[in-house]
């Protein structure tokens, strides 16, 4: 029995009654997934005319068109929200007083804002016409507000040493943030700008707010403008955009990982020469030995 900093280790009976509790409470979960599945069966929803939808070329055009919007919507985001990251980021960590607080300002507004907010105000004040600009941009001022915040905690972690010797070597403090900080903490944070880029991707659904065609609103049209047997496929429509949403979010989070690993397989450092033996140059050995000699000669005279 090991003991632990953050709680004792349960003993023998405290070990059984957690198996115990863990055996009901899986029961009663599939216990109620399973009522589910029998109440919706039990209406239609997962007959085979539920799912023949889907052969349709239209239904599947649209939802290529629902996933191409969303993509779409998905980089322009994507990229705005990291540029104003790293411009934010640099913003709160300036010497300057009056841009160290502006940029705080902004992100401390943004960040408690609600997301659906902001992008229902970009779209009536700004963007009533071009949804998709007004999705991606709501989404660049919030994402990039949180991406400010993660690449500052990167910047503050590495080592103070490593600052202190670049401006010893006379680089001014724009070569030190950009070739010296930022790489590092884009590295080190790397997970988390991943994660909030997959958050960034799956907040592109509040688009349906502002009538954007993208993949939610793609699915609410689906489902409320075709019938089956008297029934709307709510069921089979979430199913199945759902499982595209999944889809996207695992890709990327793939590509991450990629990128993360190949980061790491980068080679940096010089690699040492290998030693090889000292070669014998004439006349270097002979002259100690000739001095040698002509000293005792000089005391012997």
């Amino acid at each position: 029995m090991s003991a632990s900093v953050l709680y004792d280790a349960p003993g023998p009976k405290a070990i059984i009654r957690n198996r115990v509790y863990a055996v009901l409470g899986t029961l009663v979960v599939l216990a109620l997934i399973g009522l589910s599945i029998a109440r919706l069966a039990q209406k239609g929803h997962f007959a085979p005319g539920m799912w023949d939808i889907f052969n349709y070329a239209g239904i599947r055009q649209s939802i290529a068109d629902g996933v191409i919007a969303t993509l779409k919507a998905f980089g322009i985001a994507a990229v705005g929200s990291l540029v104003l990251g790293v411009v934010l980021a640099v913003g709160r960590l300036s010497d300057h007083r009056p841009i160290r607080w502006l940029a705080t300002t902004f992100i401390e507004v943004f960040r408690s804002i609600p997301l659906l907010i902001t992008i229902y105000a970009v779209w009536v004040g700004f963007l009533t016409d071009h949804s998709m600009w007004a999705l991606a941009l709501g989404l660049s001022i919030y994402n990039g507000c949180v991406q400010a915040e993660v690449l500052r905690a990167g910047i503050n972690s590495v080592p103070r040493g490593q600052r202190e010797a670049a401006y010893a070597l006379g680089l001014r403090k724009t070569q030190v943030m950009s070739s010296v900080l930022m790489p590092q903490a884009v590295r080190a944070m790397m997970p988390t700008i991943i994660s909030q880029l997959v958050v960034t991707l799956k907040d592109t659904s509040l688009g349906f707010i502002i009538l954007y065609p993208e993949l939610l609103q793609t699915a609410r049209l689906i489902a409320s403008n075709t019938q089956v047997n008297g029934q709307y496929p709510y069921v089979s429509t979430i199913v199945v955009i759902g499982a595209i949403y999944v889809a996207m979010c695992l890709a990327l989070s793939a590509l991450a990982t990629w990128i993360e690993r190949r980061g790491r397989r980068t080679k940096t450092g010089i690699k040492p020469a290998a030693a090889t033996e000292p070669e014998e140059t004439s006349g270097v050995l002979e002259a100690p030995a000739q001095l040698g000699a002509d000293v005792m000669r000089d005391a012997g005279d």
